[in-house]
């Protein structure tokens, strides 16, 4: 039995939850690994083999509570699948959520997190050309070690046709998932349980890749959030152990490029498109959060929180004044 922390709005409660759905094994069989000891005796050593768990009856749910709230509650009604074969569906538009979702990144019994690979971030979650990039590009050599940011279970682990190359998805016991794409080698199976830290597979260049580099998704219900709202790569580190998940989060699901980038009457506009105005400030237009806006002036999210006056989680008014130096 764990805690499960969730806020609508502004209503904070706390619900207990069940890990695992009625009459699944228990969590300490299921998070461990499993040591089978063929004792073949040489001299005074042992050989020891560990094999990995696999949950063959699964059916997609790591967090019940959760799982309740979003399939039945009229603000959310999500759509949920496991499916060992497709990457996603496009049956979720979160862009459309009436309210937030607070969930525990971390917890008492999910305790550890782990970014997936130490390189450097060379490519960010935004638009490249007309094209939306939903994930993060991180340097890495091939060959180097890939691990999983949480403990999960492995949804989706082979070769995918449509850019990724050698993929592999982990579905989260916070209900997050996370994507692993480009890979070398690929060293777990599908419905393997796995524990932050552990080894997923190699670094690589497979797929539409034009260097090695690990391609790495954060998403909630089949839509990509941007990973530097859970992780601080250079740090290496979570950003907090909650995650408040909002609509704008997923902008991009109902702007096409040309309105993100559409002028709006009555205000100035400069080369790069954008409605800065001459004195340093920012007038909100629908789609638009703090980190694109930080994004595209060349700042940060905590100085425009800084200049403002406001939290990293507020919810942003379309019309409303930011000041961004």
């Amino acid at each position: 039995m764990r805690f499960f922390l969730l806020s609508i709005l502004m209503l904070t409660i706390t619900v207990p939850v069940e890990v695992f759905a009625t009459g699944k094994d228990s969590l300490d069989l299921a998070l461990s690994s499993e040591v089978i000891n063929n004792s073949e005796e040489l001299g005074d050593t042992a050989t020891m083999i560990i094999e990995p768990i696999i949950w063959d009856d699964f059916d997609g749910i790591t967090n019940c509570e959760l799982h309740e709230l979003v399939t039945t509650d009229t603000s959310f009604k999500f759509y949920t699948w496991w499916n060992n074969d497709m990457c996603f569906t496009n049956a979720n538009n979160l862009r459309n959520m009436k309210d937030s979702i607070w969930i525990c990144l971390t917890d008492s019994i999910h305790s550890k997190y782990a970014t997936p690979v130490p390189g450097v971030l060379t490519s960010g979650f935004k638009y490249r050309g007309s094209r939306m990039h939903k994930g993060v590009d991180l340097d890495l050599n091939i060959g180097d070690t890939v691990v999983s940011a949480f403990d999960g279970v492995v949804r989706y682990a082979k070769y995918n046709s449509h850019g990724y190359g050698n993929l592999v998805i982990v579905r989260h016991f916070n209900g997050l998932e996370t994507y692993y794409a480009h890979l070398n080698k690929i060293n777990v199976q599908p419905n393997q349980i796995v524990n932050a830290g552990d080894l997923l597979g190699q670094g690589g260049k497979t797929g539409r890749a034009y260097g090695p580099h690990l391609h790495f998704e954060v998403r909630f219900y089949d839509n990509a959030l941007n990973p530097e709202e859970v992780f601080d790569f250079d740090k290496g580190v979570i950003q907090d152990c909650n995650l408040t998940i909002k609509s704008d989060m997923f902008y991009y699901k109902k702007l096409s490029y040309q309105d993100f980038r559409k002028p709006q009457p009555g205000k100035t506009y400069n080369s790069r498109g954008t409605n800065a105005s001459a004195n340093g400030y920012y007038y909100v237009q629908s789609g638009d959060n703090l980190w694109a806006i930080s994004r595209r002036y060349g700042t940060t999210v905590d100085n425009l929180c800084r200049l403002n006056g406001i939290s990293r989680d507020a919810t942003l008014q379309i019309g409303q004044k930011l000041r961004i130096r």
